[in-house]
């Protein structure tokens, strides 16, 4: 005997799956943290203008 929800779960469960997958392929962006000392300075090199 066939469920059709089940299969429309199955389904679903691959589309978001599929969805997920795609979306994240384009993220660019440093993989760990900086370290404290480098935000300082980047901070201090902003104008007080800017940070405001």
């Amino acid at each position: 005997m066939h469920c059709w929800p089940r299969y429309l779960l199955w389904l679903l469960i691959a589309l978001l799956g599929l969805g997920n997958m795609l979306t994240a392929c384009g993220q660019k962006g440093p993989l760990y943290l900086p370290e404290p000392e480098m935000q300082q300075q980047e901070e201090q090199k902003q104008p007080e203008s800017a940070i405001q």
